[in-house]
């Protein structure tokens, strides 16, 4: 059974039909939206600050999510996958993305809904990705905007199979 544990009189809020894995922690203030998956050793520490994560989330093995001590909470958005890895600390993750594996994003960051973030990429604070592109390297760089239906489509697909492949857990 995952940890999910109270503090500072928070404790974790879980939608309807979500997999949390036996070794995945989860702490304070949290609130993770229907159908999502936590993973293998993911943890969301909403600790000093508050996360909120979307409908049809995954957040794969691995993954770190944490918020900034009175600052920059993080919130991510519908239909997201963070991949294997990633860590992802007080930045804000529209609908519809997709972050590659081991990529960071930092303090502050903003991601535009419909993005691909490939795997590795490095996001320092502050900065404001556009809606609709795909990005990479580290620090990143922009190297597709006006992304096309294929690319949507993958962003699509990898947040449906991961309901599918949470559903074999259960």
């Amino acid at each position: 059974m995952a940890i999910i544990k109270k503090i500072n009189n928070f404790l974790p809020k879980i939608g309807k039909n979500c997999f949390l894995s036996e070794t995945s922690v989860v702490i304070g203030d949290v609130i993770i939206n229907d159908n999502c998956s936590i993973w293998y050793n993911a943890v969301l520490r909403g600790d000093v600050n508050y996360i909120r994560i979307g409908r049809n989330v995954n957040i794969q093995d691995n993954v770190v999510i944490h918020g900034t001590y009175k600052k920059n909470p993080t919130t991510v958005g519908h239909n997201v996958s963070i991949g294997h890895g990633a860590i992802i600390h007080g930045c804000t993750i529209s609908d519809n993305v997709l972050v590659g594996m081991g990529s960071i994003i930092m303090d502050g960051v903003k991601i535009g809904s419909n993005t691909i973030i490939g795997a590795g990429t490095l996001i320092p604070k502050n900065k404001m990705i556009p809606s609709n592109c795909i990005l990479t390297g580290n620090p990143f760089k922009i190297i597709k905007k006006n992304i096309g239906l294929d690319d949507l489509n993958i962003i699509e697909k990898t947040s449906i199979n991961y309901i599918k492949y949470a559903e074999w857990y259960k």
